[in-house]
């Protein structure tokens, strides 16, 4: 039986946008750029039956274990330039940093993660001070990989959404709020961090040109608030694309599916409990929700054990892959594991044997003791 909930969307649109300039040059400054890896995955193609299972793996994005650096990288340099800018010309960012010598200002961010160490480790870059709000159920190690960027780390009694709660409210002149999900009145920066991620999408488009292999027909991506998959909607809806995209969230925090089924914005209330920490959300961002709701082929809420079952199966195609970040293997993994889901997922999806599927592994083992523990017990029956 599928412990999971699905929801298939009839309303799906292509959108009229162009890339955004600069994105990919600004990331290609930063110390140590370089694109990330795009693998195959072939036992995971052979357990969903398709030809091809593409994996880009963010496991180590400027040598930290995730892809959110390229979105709060982007969008704080945007918002450093309003504020403070126009910039001279600069080539890295000890140009940038001499420029903000005299500068006076905390960076300021909510996050169940990976967002907060990647706001510390730009404030770090930037040679600026950064103040981040984590809700009290975060594992010590991400907490500690926070606290490691010289971030002054805040915890908050309650969910993450409570952090956002808090981060919003923090106001002055030496403060900037780098939040990936909006509020009213607070867009231009969670903008920012959806164009940041485009990065991972140009750099998927010039791997798959070298390899001579075609666009993907299915994309794969993890919920949360939503920033990551407007992306990816971004890109793949685009009018010269006919891609179909897969949304996944965790069970207890499936906002965006909540949302969907109701055709307007719905919070899901905490405790969100799973293994995917990074998922862990109640509320989806009002900025993604417009590309959600039109570009969303289907939505799927999954239980841990499938983000377990996943993290073992990508480890089989020696891709390590924390509990988020295998999430998008995850939901298909649920999908196809009832046979009406399953045929109704293929029609709609146009999934078989020729497909070719793109996941994005957005984190490595952020909690090494963790994954060590899953994998190794989910390979008895991955």
């Amino acid at each position: 039986m599928c412990t999971c909930h699905t929801y298939f969307n009839s309303k799906v649109v292509s959108f009229e946008i162009s890339p955004t300039a600069g994105v990919l040059e600004f990331h290609q400054k930063l110390p140590l750029y370089k694109p990330t890896r795009l693998v195959g995955a072939p036992e995971a193609a052979k357990r969903l039956g398709v030809r091809h299972v593409w994996v880009k793996d963010e496991s180590s994005r400027f040598e930290l274990p995730a892809y959110k650096i390229l979105g709060a990288s982007w969008a704080t340099y945007r918002e450093l330039e309003t504020c403070f800018g126009p910039f001279h010309p600069w080539s890295n960012l000890d140009e940038l940093k001499v420029q903000l010598k005299d500068t006076d200002i905390t960076l300021v961010a909510a996050t169940d993660g990976n967002h907060g160490r990647a706001v510390a480790r730009m404030a770090k870059w930037l040679g600026l001070k950064s103040r981040i709000f984590v809700p009290d159920d975060m594992v010590e190690a991400r907490r500690e990989a926070i606290k490691d960027e010289g971030a002054q780390v805040e915890i908050v009694h309650g969910t993450y959404d409570d952090a956002v709660a808090k981060s919003a409210h923090i106001s002055g002149d030496k403060y900037l709020v780098i939040s990936d999900t909006a509020w009213e009145g607070y867009e231009r920066v969670p903008t920012w961090i959806v164009e940041g991620y485009g990065t991972i999408f140009t750099e998927v488009d010039e791997q798959l040109r070298t390899l001579g292999m075609e666009q993907p027909h299915v994309v794969a991506v993890q919920m949360g608030v939503g920033s990551l998959a407007a992306s990816v909607i971004r890109h793949y809806r685009s009018s010269n694309h006919t891609t179909r995209i897969l949304g996944v969230e965790p069970t207890r925090a499936a906002c965006v599916l909540r949302s969907l089924e109701a055709d307007e914005l719905k919070e899901v209330p905490g405790p969100h409990i799973s293994i995917m920490a990074g998922l862990n959300c109640g509320k989806p961002s009002p900025l993604a929700w417009p590309f959600l709701r039109n570009g969303l082929s289907g939505s799927v809420a999954i239980d841990d054990s499938f983000a377990e079952k996943a993290m073992c199966l990508l480890a089989q195609d020696e891709i390590i892959s924390g509990e988020s970040g295998a999430a998008g293997l995850a939901g298909l993994l649920a999908l196809f594991s009832e046979r009406t889901d399953a045929d109704k997922a293929s029609q709609i999806f146009g999934i078989d044997q020729n497909s070719s599927i793109l996941i994005i592994s957005t984190e490595g083992a952020t909690d090494p003791q963790s994954y060590i523990r899953i994998v190794d017990s989910a390979s008895k029956t991955c």
